[in-house]
């Protein structure tokens, strides 16, 4: 089987059949006009639209900055609701943290609402790259849940730093070197100090070494993001929490990853023996690890022998 088509079924088996039920896309404010939407620690299902990831949006009084704009046309459609719950103002900027489907695929809504979307120029390629295949394995699951998506790139980028002047409120875009995705970016409030950290920061759930991925520079980023000092953080999924959460169920793992199998590499240790030798079990007490563990270790074990 196909490389890609053997990676578009496992994604379309970690989708569950099951009956679908409405997603409720309950937005809490974490600071004055500062909204975040906290998705499911488990994968994407059919029940939450594969919308397992988080999302935010900023009020200015010029008009409405979102964070990511959902899995589909119809999430985003839901993230537009419940922006109208809390203001009357239109949405002026969205802001694609990263290359997953979470993240952009809900573009084309707020497109014709007449928003400007925004990304790091370094997640082009990702997107074009996977756009499709993303599209594909959420059709295969959520069927007329789907509806009206369509892979629809940012209108503008920006190399490693943009700052939004918006209605009197100073917001600050800035990507490093990706991680999870090559794409990965932050959207960095300074006066408050909150951040959304999209996929470069995962707590309460394991995060994933993708195919795509890379720990090496994911660990920079990280320590480009730490220099911030955050009071604040929405990551890109699990719960609103602080930087000390944030090294302790991203930064620590990445760096045990890494540096367990730097050593196997440099000793000659094959991927087995390197595998079976890592500790991993301070990290076990996260949603989805006895399914990404293995596969975390191995491509980070990969990406070193590569270099």
């Amino acid at each position: 089987m196909k490389p890609l088509h053997t990676a578009l079924l496992a994604f379309v088996l970690l989708l569950l059949c099951q009956s679908a039920a409405a997603l409720d896309m309950d937005f809490h404010a974490v600071a004055p006009s500062v909204y975040a939407y906290i998705g499911e620690t488990g994968m994407r299902t059919v029940d939450n639209e594969g919308m397992n990831a988080n999302s935010g949006f900023i009020v200015t009084d010029a008009g409405v900055v979102v964070v990511d704009s959902g899995s589909t046309w119809k999430v985003a459609e839901k993230i537009h609701a419940a922006i109208r719950r809390v203001t009357d103002k239109p949405v002026k900027i969205v802001v694609n943290t990263g290359g997953q489907d979470h993240r952009w695929l809900g573009n084309g809504y707020f497109k014709a609402q007449g928003a400007q979307i925004l990304a790091a120029s370094a997640g082009i390629s990702d997107m074009k790259a996977r756009g499709n295949q993303q599209l594909q394995g959420l059709a295969a699951a959520l069927k007329e849940q789907i509806t009206g998506t369509a892979v629809v790139l940012p209108s503008s980028t920006f190399e490693q730093s943009e700052v939004l002047q918006l209605g009197g409120r100073e917001i600050h875009l800035l990507h490093f070197k990706g991680g999870h995705t090559p794409g990965d970016g932050v959207v960095w409030l300074p006066n408050e100090g909150i951040l959304f950290s999209g996929d470069l920061v995962f707590v309460d759930r394991l995060l994933g070494v993708l195919p795509f991925s890379n720990a090496s520079d994911w660990l920079d980023s990280f320590a480009e993001m730490e220099r911030l000092r955050p009071r604040i953080i929405v990551p890109g999924h699990g719960a609103v929490c602080d930087l000390p959460k944030a090294q302790r169920d991203t930064r620590d793992y990445l760096q045990r990853l890494t540096e367990h199998m730097t050593r196997a590499v440099e000793n000659m240790v094959d991927l087995q023996q390197a595998m079976n030798t890592l500790d991993q079990s301070p990290w076990s007490r996260l949603a989805n690890f006895d399914l990404l563990k293995g596969g975390n270790a191995s491509r980070v074990y990969l990406e070193i022998e590569s270099r």
